[in-house]
């Protein structure tokens, strides 16, 4: 059998597909094994993840996760961590020796001069599989390879920086693994939630009510795997090996998280999954499992390539874009979505200020509104529409808990969503505040956070985005509308009105910068960019009472916290605010995104482009979004500087693979640095506005050539490529939308802009 590219001359696994429309730039080869797992390369099904890396004695070793293993902390913890050992072993009398990463195919192949192993997890079942081939006989040895294997106290340094219950009263200890003794075949082990913190946050902030008639979404989680092999024997607990020496084996971990009444039940629940005869034959399932990759990067791409010399920058942009978008491929076909600070492959990354085991993030197991975002806005434009429904599904079903604190807070109807907060919607008890000594229960202690309610706004923003994409009715009226209800009520009677009869929205703040604010950009922008979309939905998509309370509350809306200065026009972070920041977002430019009011093709693009030259923090990196804002502006040449700095900056992680970036402000791999950059690099591209579809809008064609396949509303594809400042081609789909084209190539897009709105 022909040896497939980079297989390090010996492969007898079948070779992957022809490359698909991204070329697979990104493939990662390396020629010397790892140290640790911050030497690891990912692989995942967007439910399933491991981290894969190789030691010096050759060695294999994964850390495996899964998208819903939370524990009785409310942390996203491992599953569990596996060794594989060949006899003789991978390095033994080799000159050659490969790890290779292949994005066509989401596997990691490691391999000698002899020996190859593929390790992949299945696009279509919860099962990894571990395949060896080898020219002569050898010996496969499989275990756990355990380091939770007894109670641990959490230190203060882990716990402040993890974030969530700092301070409080809960003993923070992490919990070990248990192995089931006695298996005959199998090696099986899991983590059981005895305890639960879920109670205990909503008692602590006045929600104790709801607890009736609800399921602790924590207790009795259990989360584990099993280990199989056919012609595997058991060694111990913990290990299987393989019963002859061959020249071929393969191993599968099936891994399982459910509440159950019983643990009998949950190894029942596991063992069926394991055994299933339903499951396809391996040949079977590897073909399905091509078929969803190929799918999925024929969906999509971006590739640039530099018209002159440019040190690899070029190139590095191509890659880190196929990197970012499959890193969140594998971590969010899951329940949950993908966790900003780390998602599904956090490592021990050895940092020398927080040298924490795998199960470490910053911040903790919560949701940050602000981070987690950032990916699902990505998202859209490269198609990966089904990604996003974790994120609504969690929203959606934490909208009864926000109605009923809202009510039990304010006194009024309505719903907001908290900046932070754990999957199931209370705050983070620290954050929350554990003194409540002369506090009311509306009173958030972390005034980061505490008037802090733009997040109900833009997730209705990006429901709106979503469904002007897909045309998904079942989107629009199951989610979209019933949250647009709830955080449209609350802002209309969260506030009273000013002596002209407009909204005034105070006590506020604007973002994590300004904590004492009266009509902040975001809230505002955010109102009057959202009514409008609203309003013009289709008569029999809404009710009465919905076409009633949105025109009483686009009456009353007060306007946009603008300001002249030096003849230009700009936005402010907020009609009032006190005079030193607190953080450093640019909060006034949320009138360019999430909230598209000002930028190209639309009303007063000087007002976007002085707001942006007079922004108060211009930096890049992390969640920072001036790459982004840049684009929507049509500044070229920032945009490109930015997204350039983005994916090239000596920032250089802690992680071998440098698709694993950070920490940044969050942690590695940091899911907002990929994100930001990667919306940015879809906009200087092409720009969806009022139906038109703006081609160029930002594009650096003097520098760089690009191919390239991307979403747009309406269900419209738009795939081209650009060749030396020449279109050589470009499809529209469907075809009609080809007249909604405007090419911005040389033309002077300020000419796209009418007079300003008023508002």
């Amino acid at each position: 059998m022909e040896n497939p590219p980079g297989s390090g001359g010996f492969s007898c696994l079948p070779p992957p597909p022809p490359h698909s429309i991204a070329a697979m730039i990104g493939d990662i080869t390396w020629t010397t094994p790892g140290q640790s797992s911050a030497d690891s390369l990912p692989i995942g099904n967007g439910d399933i993840a491991a981290n894969v890396w190789t030691e010096p004695n050759g060695d294999i070793l994964l850390y495996i996760a899964k998208n819903d293993a939370w524990d009785h902390l409310g942390r996203l913890v491992k599953i569990g961590r596996l060794r594989l050992s060949l006899k003789p072993g991978l390095l033994t009398g080799s000159t050659k020796f490969e790890q290779k990463l292949s994005l066509e195919d989401a596997s990691v192949i490691i391999s000698s001069d002899s020996v190859a192993v593929r390790l992949w997890v299945d696009a279509h079942w919860p099962r990894l599989n571990i395949e060896v081939s080898s020219i002569q006989p050898c010996e496969v040895r499989a275990s756990l390879d355990p380091w939770r294997t007894a109670p641990r106290a959490i230190s203060q340094a882990e716990s402040q920086r993890a974030m969530g219950l700092d301070g409080g009263p809960v003993a923070e200890i992490a919990q070990p693994d248990t192995v089931v003794r006695k298996e005959k075949t199998h090696v099986i082990w899991y983590q059981r939630n005895a305890s639960s913190i879920w109670a205990l946050t909503l008692d602590q902030q006045g929600l104790g009510e709801c607890k009736a008639g609800a399921r602790d979404p924590l207790l009795h989680r259990t989360f584990g795997a099993c280990l199989t092999g056919s012609g595997f024997r058991k060694k111990g607990e913990t290990t299987l090996v393989s019963a002859e020496k061959s020249t071929a084996a393969s191993l599968a971990v099936h891994v399982h998280t459910a509440q159950t009444g019983t643990i009998d039940e949950w190894l029942t629940d596991l063992r069926a999954a394991a055994e299933s005869a339903s499951a396809p034959a391996p040949a079977d399932a590897w073909r399905d499992h091509l078929q969803w990759w190929a799918d999925f990067w024929n969906r999509s791409c971006i590739q640039v390539e530099a018209r002159a010399p440019d040190w690899g920058h070029a190139g590095m942009i191509s890659q880190q874009s196929n990197w970012q978008r499959y890193l969140v491929a594998c971590c969010s076909r899951g329940l949950f979505p993908v966790k900003f600070n780390g998602g599904l492959f956090t490592a021990d990354w050895g940092l020398k200020e927080e040298p924490f085991d795998a199960d470490y993030r910053r911040w903790g197991g919560g949701y940050w509104w602000q981070n987690t975002r950032l990916p699902y806005w990505a998202a859209l434009a490269s198609g990966d529409y089904e990604m996003l429904r974790p994120l609504f599904r969690m929203y959606r079903e934490q909208l009864p808990l926000a109605e009923h604190r809202t009510q039990v807070w304010f006194g009024h109807g309505g719903a907001f969503l908290p900046e932070t907060q754990y999957f199931w919607g209370t705050y983070l008890p620290s954050n929350y505040g554990w003194d409540r000594t002369g506090k009311a229960s509306k009173d958030v202690a972390n005034r980061y956070i505490g008037r802090l309610y733009i997040g109900g706004l833009e997730l209705v923003a990006l429901m709106f985005e979503t469904y002007a994409h897909t045309g998904d009715t079942t989107l629009l009226q199951n989610d979209l509308l019933p949250i647009a209800r709830a955080v449209l009520k609350f802002y209309a009677l969260h506030y009273t009105n000013d002596s002209s009869g407009r909204l005034r929205i105070a006590p506020a703040q604007s973002m994590e910068t300004w904590w004492e604010a009266e009509n902040p950009l975001p809230d505002v922008a955010g109102l009057h960019y959202l009514l409008p979309l609203l309003l013009a939905l289709s008569p029999d998509l809404l009710t009465a009472a919905d076409l009633g309370a949105w025109r009483s509350l686009m009456a009353r809306l007060p306007r946009l916290p603008l300001m002249v200065t030096d003849g230009e026009t700009h936005m402010l972070p907020a009609e009032k605010h006190e005079p030193v920041p607190s953080n450093s977002e640019n909060a006034e430019l949320y009138g360019v995104f999430p909230f598209k009011l000002y930028g190209l093709g639309r009303p007063d693009l000087a007002t976007g482009r002085a707001t942006f030259t007079r922004r108060m923090f211009p930096d890049t990196g992390g969640w920072r979004q001036d790459a982004l804002h840049a684009a929507l502006l049509g500044l070229t040449e920032p945009a490109a500087f930015f997204v350039t700095k983005n994916y090239n900056d000596g920032n250089t992680p802690p992680a071998r693979f440098k698709g694993f970036w950070g920490p940044n402000y969050d942690w590695v791999p940091d899911f907002d640095h990929g994100s930001i950059t990667q919306l940015a690099l879809q906009h200087m591209l092409v720009q969806s506005v009022n139906d038109k579809i703006l081609l160029f809008p930002a594009w650096p064609s003097a520098r760089w050539n690009v191919k390239f396949k991307l979403h747009l509303p309406r269900q419209t594809i738009i795939e081209g490529e650009l060749k030396d400042e020449q279109l050589v081609s470009l499809r529209v789909t469907p075809e009609e939308r080809s007249r909604d084209v405007i090419n911005l190539l040389g033309q002077d897009k300020r000419s796209l802009n009418g007079p300003a709105p008023s508002r």
